[in-house]
């Protein structure tokens, strides 16, 4: 079944805010096996909302539509959805009541006149209770079509889409579909797919999907068998081989599973402690370790020596090492990872230093990136080479600090 993504609203055209509910619903149809082929974007005007409307329900068997749910005049998704299928308006009043009770819950006692049109509702439709925000969701069934109407604010939106959408999306389809993340670092993603195109160009069911994210590139097998257990049984042997093609390149076959949570979770099973060391990152890479829950058992302290003055006074990087081979350099990476476990008595330290740009320095080429880590009385050191605007550096050079901890942590653990 094919499934198209319209979201409203002219802010997203203007460029205001980013249209991050495409993404995470193209994310979710895929994982349900719906194909996604098309993305649109329209802005507040009924004319061409109509016109959107139709051609969508034209292409596909299921529109599902984000935003314009809300109190506000420019707000018309549901009425115009409603009448390019042919339902008509009226007031829900169970819908009525749970608005009324979600202002009084926040204490909110100046409810204007236009929160009511919230709870009208096409005649007929399913009405999704939206327990985070006031505008329902909808689905509207008409003629072998669907249109599922979900809020804008991503807050509403996700587990409104997750508890309620989700459910009824998978009724839609006759088989289980089953899927397992496979979550590799320290490989790009061309290579990645070339290690198993013997397996993509043999590929039936299941299938083998690639994306690349920064740093990191993703592969989710997905299988469609009559039942879950059967589905399963499918997506094992292949996850298998996978496994056994890039061993330790990969950290985690879990969805949820982020980097650093891999990393932290390791720093856990071992009773190890770690210090971060950082220039050119600026706390990022302190800051993608502190996000995990839980981070405080493992994490002891983070540095950002921006400035020469910095490293040496906070991590004893001496001078003839910053005058002789500068601060972008394989020596001094390495006597910071060193001062962050002496400064604090931490098990390990990972430290960056580097030269993100946005233009070549008379030093240093822009993307020049060393990662070290000190763990064991063993001080490791990596030489990058990025590519990309400053934030892209910055943000791959966190990824390689995170993964050359992983990868110490398992060497000298002997843990495959």
């Amino acid at each position: 079944m094919v499934v198209e993504i319209l979201a409203v609203g002219t802010e997203l055209l203007l460029g205001n805010i980013a249209n991050t509910n495409a993404q995470y619903l193209s994310r979710r149809c895929a994982a349900l096996g719906f194909s996604v082929y098309h993305h649109t974007v329209v802005g507040d005007n009924e004319k061409r909302m109509t016109e959107a409307i139709k051609q969508a329900l034209g292409r596909s068997d299921i529109v599902i539509l984000t935003g314009g749910l809300g109190p506000t005049e420019d707000d018309m998704t549901k009425e115009v959805c409603a009448k390019v299928m042919g339902f008509s308006l009226e007031e829900d009043a169970r819908t009525r009541k749970r608005i009324s009770a979600y202002f009084k819950a926040s204490r909110r006692k100046d409810i204007t006149k236009n929160n009511w049109k919230q709870a009208v509702v096409p005649v007929g439709a399913k009405v999704l209770d939206n327990n985070n925000g006031t505008a329902p969701g909808l689905i509207l069934e008409r003629d072998g079509k669907t249109a599922i109407l979900l809020p804008g604010p991503p807050g509403e939106l996700e587990p409104l889409f997750s508890e309620q959408a989700e459910p009824y999306l998978r009724t839609l389809r006759p088989e289980t579909i089953y899927s397992k993340m496979v979550k590799v670092c320290g490989i790009g993603e061309s290579r990645a797919e070339t290690m198993i195109l013997d397996l993509i160009d043999s590929q039936t069911n299941p299938t083998i999907a690639t994306y690349a994210k920064t740093g990191e590139v993703h592969l989710r097998v997905t299988a469609m068998a009559s039942d879950e257990e059967q589905a399963k049984s499918l997506v094992k042997p292949v996850v298998k081989e996978l496994k056994k093609r890039f061993g330790v390149n990969i950290y985690s076959t879990r969805e949820e599973e982020e980097l650093e949570d891999a990393v932290v979770k390791l720093l856990k099973k071992y009773g190890l402690t770690v210090t971060t060391a950082e220039s050119m990152t600026g706390g990022m890479l302190a800051g993608r370790l502190v996000n995990v829950a839980g981070a405080s058992e493992c994490f002891r302290e983070g540095f950002v020596t921006y400035s020469n003055k910095a490293k040496r006074k906070l991590l004893d990087v001496s001078k003839s090492t910053l005058k002789k081979y500068g601060a972008v350099s394989s020596q001094t990476a390495r006597e910071m990872a060193k001062g962050g476990v002496f400064a604090t008595g931490a098990d390990a330290c990972i430290a960056v230093t580097g030269f993100a740009g946005p233009e070549d320095s008379k030093e240093e080429p822009k993307g020049l990136v060393y990662v070290s880590c000190y763990l064991g009385d063993e001080v490791f050191v990596e030489e990058c080479h990025f590519t990309g605007n400053r934030m892209k550096i910055r943000q791959q050079a966190v990824v390689r600090a995170l993964d050359l901890l992983r990868r110490c942590i398992l060497e000298q653990y002997h843990e495959k």
